[in-house]
């Protein structure tokens, strides 16, 4: 996971975690990206220090960065991603077959989540598979 600076054209400055540059890259291309604080979908780059601390001193951060927005955004996140493992079925690996054998009527309706590449999540979302994806939380990699 890295975590990017962002700015848009409007000039509000925040932060995003991807999983590469090419994640990045991918999610910009597609139009995923927007100003939590004002809707911009023309978001770049912007100026990066390098940053090296604990993880103690990362989930300090993490909380107090960001504005109330961004703080509002992650928890809705965080709390759909925890109801999704609560109630779904983890397939892993084999998401992007699964999701296309329910969308396709081949198994029964049920809800899911597991791993597919950006380039997965393209080709389904492509095909009109109905689904959601969900970034990893830093959290989530503890």
């Amino acid at each position: 996971m890295i975590k990017f600076s962002l700015t848009c054209d409007q000039g509000h400055d925040f932060e995003a975690w991807f999983r590469d540059s090419a994640d990045f890259e991918t999610q910009k291309k597609r139009g995923f990206l927007e100003c939590p604080a004002c809707g911009s979908s023309h978001v770049s780059k912007g100026l990066m220090a390098p940053n090296v601390s604990t993880a103690r001193e990362r989930e300090e951060v993490a909380v107090a960065t960001g504005n109330a927005v961004q703080r509002e955004v992650m928890a809705k996140l965080h709390e759909m991603a925890r109801e999704m493992r609560k109630t779904g079925e983890d397939v892993g690996e084999r998401f992007p077959e699964e999701a296309r054998k329910i969308h396709y009527g081949e198994t029964d309706a049920r809800g899911i989540y597991g791993k597919a590449t950006p380039d997965e999540v393209s080709s389904l979302l492509d095909e009109g598979v109905g689904i959601l994806p969900l970034p990893d939380l830093p959290e989530d990699l503890n």
